[in-house]
């Protein structure tokens, strides 16, 4: 993908996931939570050009700074997330104006990186932020999910252990 393609998937990623985060959202076990962050990384290391060949120590370098302000952006954003069970054992999470600083942070690490890169000599490729993006949302979407793993009830506190529970019967076909 171009520079541009990749920009703008960015920042539409970037704002999905950031304006759903800031409403109530129901955090599903069953869901397959890494699969965006997957499908982000595997189109940033398609590109064969997300390390400048011309300054390749510094564009590692620059490289694994971004991966890892992805991953403390990621972290932070989690605990920094409200999360919190129903009566039902449904577990819910909302970010924060916390979350909102997290976020701000590391936009703002991440255009330092860019301007030290600059500085550097180092071309910037937007592949090397797209990857951090999804450095970001695995760690983010993996400590909420155990977050709330921990929040679900271990199962109905009125069964005695290895009891047969009746699930409620879905809808019949006929």
């Amino acid at each position: 993908m171009s520079g541009l393609v990749d920009a703008l998937v960015i920042v539409v990623v970037a704002v999905v996931v950031i304006t759903q985060q800031f409403r109530a959202s129901r955090i599903d076990g069953e869901r397959r939570w890494w699969l965006l962050p997957v499908i982000l990384a595997v189109v940033a290391l398609r590109e064969p050009e997300i390390l400048d060949p011309r300054h390749h120590t510094a564009a590692v370098l620059l490289l694994a700074a971004e991966l890892l302000v992805g991953l403390a952006t990621g972290a932070g954003w989690a605990w920094t997330t409200r999360i919190w069970a129903e009566p039902d054992g449904t577990v819910w999470s909302k970010s924060t104006r916390a979350s909102l600083l997290v976020w701000i942070a590391g936009i703002g690490l991440r255009a330092g990186l860019f301007a030290l890169g600059a500085a550097t000599g180092v071309r910037p490729d937007s592949s090397a932020l797209l990857l951090s993006l999804a450095g970001t949302l695995l760690v983010r979407a993996g400590i909420l999910a155990w977050r709330g793993q921990l929040l679900r009830p271990a199962g109905n506190a009125n069964t005695a252990y290895g009891a047969i529970t009746m699930r409620p019967a879905g809808r019949e076909r006929v």
